[in-house]
Order: structure tokens, then sequence, then C-alpha cells
């Protein structure tokens, strides 16, 4: 039963509260609460607040609210998970907000050109839609601040990959991207024009700085999600006793990766392909552990580094890459892959993806892709349509 001492006149509360400092405090605020709870009469004793006064304290409320609905906005924004059915506003985030989640997956093009292929799009738009709670970010060196946050460009990749919720396309600067890694060293001392393998030197090096850094999955832009990967820690095998680093995850600053930046530096030869990129992840994971032979689908496991069988991601090896653009008289059906690598190197003759030809590639451009593959039949009509001249 509420005691009528806590809602006492003004004048009574004084004399108690002189009798115990702590005790006054306790039963002040006990006061306010139970005034505030049952609306007692007695708060008409209190002095009344200025107009002045009230309006300050109006004032007050309506910042406090803004500051909170704010915070709750850009969580809802960055997470996906807060208030759902709010817009994701990509233009208006950094790189570093989205990438700070720790979860991202990580595209990268090193190139100069800014009109993505129709691989690319793919590549993204499959994950976008097989993580559809983590940022899909595609950085691309062509870009500047000024056209990453112009979308409504002429290049249509942008319109299409920009219209989902949670991709997000950003400029690859990096200077930025390597500082605070063995990475800048080399960075600020290599010239570019002087390299031969330059667009693959410099993705191998970005990819590693950003994994460190920021955590999530890499996966180059000729890989095809067809469902999650459930391990954090992972190397995909592109062959027994053979590390890929087309597809890698860790969480942010993970040992494994700081060491390869470290040997990526100190074993650096660009005129060797791969040296920084597959050789370098295969011979450090043989300093951790005796590389085996893969048996059946097995994963084998390194030190809590998941080494994941080839079946994964290369159910189709690289000798046989021009079999994505075969017809096949039955499709596989990928039953142990969490993605697919297409090979794109390989492909010198560029063999690209054509609406109607029943390959296995439009297969699964129709099932993981379907924004990008409706857009690439729409080009395809368009190309067909006669001009004037005709």
């Amino acid at each position: 039963m509420l005691q009528t001492v806590w809602v006492s006149s003004p004048g009574s509360w004084a004399s108690q509260e002189s009798n115990s400092h702590h005790q006054g405090k306790k039963r002040c605020w006990r006061c306010r609460f139970v005034r505030t709870i049952i609306r007692h009469p007695c708060r008409r004793h209190a002095p009344k607040r200025s107009r002045k006064e009230r309006m300050l304290r109006k004032i007050q409320i309506c910042l406090c609210f803004c500051f909170v609905s704010g915070i709750l906005y850009e969580i809802s924004l960055l997470s996906s998970c807060v208030f759902s059915y709010l817009p994701m506003a990509q233009h208006y985030l950094t790189p570093e907000q989205v990438l700070s989640l720790g979860k991202s997956i990580i595209f990268l093009e090193t190139t100069e050109r800014l009109e993505p292929p129709p691989l690319v799009s793919c590549s993204v738009e499959s994950a976008a839609r097989i993580y559809q709670d983590r940022p899909i970010i595609l950085f691309m060196r062509g870009l500047t601040n000024e056209t990453a946050l112009d979308m409504n460009t002429s290049y249509a990749a942008f319109s299409l990959l920009s219209s989902m919720k949670n991709v997000f396309l950003f400029p690859l600067q990096m200077e930025t991207v390597f500082q605070e890694t063995p990475l800048l060293q080399w960075y600020n001392q290599v010239v570019p024009e002087q390299e031969k393998n330059w667009v693959h030197v410099s993705s191998d090096a970005s990819r590693l700085a950003l994994i460190w850094k920021y955590g999530g999955i890499y996966m180059d832009t000729d890989v095809i999600s067809i469902r999650p990967i459930p391990q954090q820690s992972f190397l995909a095998a592109q062959k027994s006793r053979f590390s890929s680093n087309g597809i890698f995850g860790f969480p942010a600053r993970h040992k494994f990766i700081w060491d390869c930046m470290e040997n990526f530096v100190l074993k650096y030869n660009g005129n060797i392909w791969g040296n920084q990129g597959p050789f370098l992840m295969t011979r450090m994971l043989k300093t951790l552990c005796n590389l085996t032979d893969f048996q059946g689908t097995e994963d084998h496991s390194c030190q809590n580094i998941s080494f994941l069988n080839p079946q994964r991601f290369y159910p189709i090896p690289y000798p046989a890459w021009s079999r994505y653009y075969q017809v096949w008289d039955k499709s596989p059906s990928f039953n142990h892959s969490y993605a697919l690598h297409l090979w794109n190197f390989m492909n010198r003759n560029r063999k690209v993806v054509v609406a109607g030809s029943n390959t296995l590639a439009e297969k699964l451009y129709k099932t993981y892709c379907p924004t990008t593959y409706e857009d690439l039949i729409q080009n395809a009509k368009h190309r067909d349509l006669p001009g004037p001249e005709d």
C-alpha cells in the first residue's frame, strides 16, 4: 500500500530531507515516481512553471525524441533488422559505416571500367539475394566520390544494382584501404605502370586489407552464390592441397590475414601471376598445418580455419571451365556447393551468356540473378530491333 509520506507537500518534504541526504534523494525519486503514476492531487500544490520554462521543456523533449529517432533510423539502415520497412539510403552511408558491421560480402573491380559486364552484375545480385541480411559491397576503381553519389547515370548496372536494398557501390581508394597495414609501404613504392599484372596484384592486396580491417567474405566478380556459407573463418580449396584466394572469409583483425599481408610484401614478385594470390594463401596455410588430399566431400580444418572442399566452389575445375557455356543433357545439382566460380580469367575468347542458348550458365543466371538475366534479354531485343536505315 502506498504511503502518503512519498507525496507530501513541499514544505514537509523539505524538513524531512534535512535529516538524511541519502534518504532524501531516495524519497524524492519515489515522490516523483508516484506522482507521475497516480497523478496525486498534491501536484497542484507545486509551484507552477512559467510559460517560458514549459516551452523550453517541450523543446528539450522534442530534441531528445529526434535524437533517439535518428539513432534508431541509422541502426535500421545499417543492419536491415530494425524497422526493416524503412528504405535503405545507400548513397548517404560511407564505406566505413557499412563495413564496420563486420559481415559484408565484398567484391572488387580494379579496372577503370564503370559499366560492369553481366557476369559481374550476376555475381553481385546473386550474393544480394542469398545474403539478404548482409551488406553487399562492390568497390570500383573507376568510381569517384562524385559518381558514387549519383546513381542516375547512363550506366545501366548502377541502376540495376543500386535498386537492391543491401547493395552498395563505393569507390576503391587503395591508399586509404592500405592504411595501418603492412601493404601501405609496398603501395607507396610500387609503380603500377611497370607492373605486368597490376590489375590482379592490386586486387590481391586490396581484398586482404579490407578483410583484415573489417572482416566478412571476399568473392571474385565471377562467383555466383547459390546458398549461404556457414563458416566464418575459411579458405576455399581449388584442388587438394591448393588454396584459392577468389573466395575466403575471416573475422576482422585475424592473425592469418595479417601474416598473409606481411608475406605479400616480403615475397613480392609481380611478374609471377598468382604469387600474391592463390600461391600466397597456399604457402601460408602450409605453415599452419600439413595439407592432405580430400576424400569425398569432406572439409578440412586447420587451427580453427576451415579449408573447404573443392566441391564447395569449384565443382567444375579450371581445365573444364568452358563447360559452363555448354548445353548439358542433364544439369548438375551442385548440392554440395555454396557458390560457383566461373573462371572468367580463363575465358579469353570472352564467351558470354546468350538468352535462349540453354547453356548451364544461362540456367544459373535465370535461377540466381533473374534481374540481370532480364536485363540481358532486354538488351538482346534492343540489338535485334531494326534501325532507321533498315
